[in-house]
């Protein structure tokens, strides 16, 4: 199973396409386990973006 990339050089736009791709394979799968796990990934994906815009928000960043 592949997981989601949290490496902090790893772009938002770059896992805003990996949800994208992960949520269009789900869709074409038939349900069942390897569906399941797809749209899993897409929702930790999903997470991981959450948490990086937070973190890169101008209200986290320290004062200069």
């Amino acid at each position: 199973m592949k997981g989601i990339d949290v490496n902090p050089g790893v772009e938002l736009d770059d896992l805003v396409e990996e949800i994208k791709r992960l949520r269009k394979e789900a869709r074409g799968t038939h349900p069942g386990i390897a569906r399941e796990r797809l749209l899993r990934q897409a929702k930790q994906a999903e997470a991981v973006l959450e948490m990086r815009k937070r973190a890169n928000s101008p209200g986290l960043q320290s004062p200069e």
